[in-house]
């Protein structure tokens, strides 16, 4: 560790972690109080640092015009500091949408494959393929509101974006939904209730959250939700396809094994409709694990 000039601080990759402006102000007060306690973390370009960790302190220390930072290089080497700052995520608490985007940055800009990022970070392919998969799907504008703590990670998690994966919803209305609720300060509960009546309640509901007038709607659809037996009209939807997904898989696995599924016609569909679902069972058992156990500490 040592001591660097702040402007030689590289921040091309400040995009990549999330901001938290609360926790950014306690922190501006703990450094002018007592300075800056960890070091700022990247790896070398010539005489660049290029800053992967650290980015609060970063900013809070050109807020207070301090000429120096602490600083531990991770190497020479952008894709291997990456991959150190990844397998230390659960003692920095990079969030997932802050993985996917630096797993994204190793397969675009350093050509690394799923099998060679999983090997680097001691991962499975389904861990990679997943956060891919989350960097594809993520329109540009509902990243922007994201990273920029405009827009409350866990609600785009759990309330907006299974939209788009189980009904099908355009890109173009996960962007409209975001900007209109971004900066409003919603809490995730709220934002649930809003984003069942934009996604499957009328059009003259939707014009009125994408107006950002969502104090009447929102009230409407509490009033619905309690009045429906508990649960959100998402959760209920939701339990629904569950009920359906658990009913399909005993239907399957008990005719799989049926001798009378031998026609050349049927073996040649069939397999390739087998091998599409066997390339979504990884991801999709990570996705009902992580379910799992969010409900078992419900």
């Amino acid at each position: 560790m040592t001591d660097i000039e702040i402007v030689s601080l590289d921040a091309r990759y400040e995009g990549y972690r999330l901001r938290d402006r609360a926790a950014e102000a306690r922190l501006l007060a703990s450094i002018a109080e007592r300075g800056i306690a960890e070091p700022l973390e990247g790896v070398e370009e010539g005489e660049r640092h290029v800053l992967l960790n650290g980015f609060k302190r970063w900013r809070c220390a050109r807020k207070l015009g301090l000429a120096s930072v602490p600083y531990l290089s991770l190497g020479a080497d952008a894709a291997m500091g990456i991959v150190a700052l990844l397998r230390a995520s659960n003692d920095r608490a990079l969030g997932l949408l802050e993985q996917a985007g630096f797993v994204d940055e190793l397969k675009r800009q350093h050509a690394l494959s799923v099998a060679e990022i999983a090997a680097a970070l001691s991962r499975s392919k389904a861990w990679v393929s997943l956060r891919l998969g989350l960097v594809a799907e993520l329109p540009p504008l509902v990243r922007q509101k994201l990273f920029a703590g405009a827009f409350p990670v866990y609600a785009y998690m759990y309330s907006v974006r299974p939209f788009m994966r189980l009904n099908g919803v355009g890109r173009d209305e996960i962007e409209q939904f975001v900007a209109a609720l971004s900066g409003k300060r919603l809490s995730v509960r709220e934002i649930e209730y809003l984003a069942s009546g934009y996604f499957r309640g009328p059009e003259a509901l939707r014009e009125q959250i994408r107006t950002g007038n969502v104090a009447l709607p929102l009230e409407q659809l509490k009033c619905m939700a309690q009045s429906s037996g508990g649960g959100t009209i998402f959760e209920q939807a939701m339990l629904k396809d569950l009920e359906l997904a658990q009913k399909y898989l005993q239907r399957v696995g008990a005719k799989s094994r049926d001798p009378r599924l031998s026609s050349a016609a049927f073996r040649a569909q069939a397999q390739l409709l087998l091998s599409g679902l066997l390339s979504r069972v990884p991801v999709f058992m990570e996705s009902v694990r992580e379910l799992y156990d969010r409900c078992g500490h419900a």
